[in-house]
């Protein structure tokens, strides 16, 4: 089969490599119908995070079941499944407690930029569809699989609810999903804060009703005096740089909730701050299979269309200017169709 592997900063190809096998009986193989570049592999693209030897990448999909283990029964060959990047049995204590992206037996996925895929715990991750969806719906369920899934646990991690106002911090894909998110649980004002016209646009389309362009302290003062001085019921962060971390803790009213889901670099947290300020703070990796169900029935009939992040669609050899477009900003987010 094909795939992308990265190499070195800024150097990733697509090249050959061996056909997943089943490996444990709670494998599945599936055959690729869409995957994306992830905001997330731009940190090692860029060089801020260690690459290593030559590895493949991707952990966003859909595809079509292959091939299942012998433990597995919860999906069959033929059958059109969403998966999450995180892998999980489903039937463990912290499953069970709906955290599945930390599941004991967690496996995180990294070569689903490619043709076929090693689905591990696939009676636990993988959730088919009721029969092959239209191609219309692939886009919106790719973005459940990750994307809509951080944003939606973003939201419920900063604690929106109806009638509140939230602030999403970062416009890239996981941002304008966390606004979808925010809408969907009732928030009567939703801050995106963006310095985009393209994903501004979006983010009102997807229920922003503010824009704030300014980053750092000037951001927090503009989000302040739209909020009477007191700041935001919640805070979606969604972008993991130390600046955005600062500026959601500092965005929130006292009492009020910051949910990040932006992978943390360079981040520490001021205690002292912290405490005096009376934010609750929550975040990790997204339990995206906790959510999965209610998020794919949302797409299949209508309601939410997170699949309008993809701003750029090619075919999977050209995985490599994918990645520069992304780094470029020059798209939200790269479509990779096999």
């Amino acid at each position: 089969m094909r795939g992308a592997v990265i190499h070195a900063p800024g150097d990733v190809r697509f090249e050959t490599l061996d056909d997943p096998k089943i490996v444990q009986p709670t494998d599945a193989i599936i055959r690729t119908v869409a995957t994306c570049v992830c905001g997330s592999d731009l940190w090692p693209y860029r060089g801020l995070e260690p690459i290593g030897d030559p590895h493949p990448m991707g952990h966003e999909y859909v595809g079509i079941v292959e091939e299942v283990g012998d433990e597995v029964t919860s999906v069959k060959p033929g059958q059109f499944v969403v998966g999450s990047f995180a892998t999980s049995d489903n039937t463990c204590v912290n499953c069970r407690n709906g955290w599945q992206s930390n599941c004991l037996h967690r496996e995180f996925m990294s070569t689903c930029q490619a043709d076929y895929v090693r689905v591990p715990n696939a009676q636990g991750t993988l959730v088919a569809t009721g029969e092959h969806p239209d191609g219309a719906f692939v886009p919106s369920l790719l973005a459940v699989s990750d994307v809509m899934g951080t944003g939606w646990y973003a939201a419920l991690a900063a604690e929106v609810k109806p009638g509140s106002t939230a602030v999403v911090v970062g416009d890239g894909a996981v941002g304008l999903c966390g606004v979808i998110a925010a809408r969907e649980m009732g928030a009567e004002r939703i801050i995106a804060m963006s310095r985009h016209e393209a994903r501004q646009k979006l983010a009102r389309e997807f229920g922003a009703t503010d824009i704030v362009t300014e980053r750092g302290e000037e951001g927090v003062a503009h989000v302040k005096d739209l909020t009477d001085g007191v700041g935001a019921d919640s805070v979606l962060e969604c972008v993991g740089t130390a600046q955005a971390v600062r500026q959601a803790l500092r965005s929130a009213r006292p009492g009020g909730n910051v949910g990040f889901v932006g992978v943390p670099h360079d981040v520490a947290i001021d205690g002292q701050e912290l405490f005096f300020s009376h934010v609750g703070l929550r975040g990790g990796p997204a339990p995206v299979r906790r959510y999965l169900p209610d998020l794919v029935d949302l797409v299949l009939t209508g309601r939410i269309d997170p699949g309008k992040v993809f701003d750029l669609t090619l075919p999977l050899e050209q995985v490599a200017e994918g990645y520069r477009a992304m780094d470029e900003r020059r798209a939200i987010k790269a479509l990779l169709i096999p």
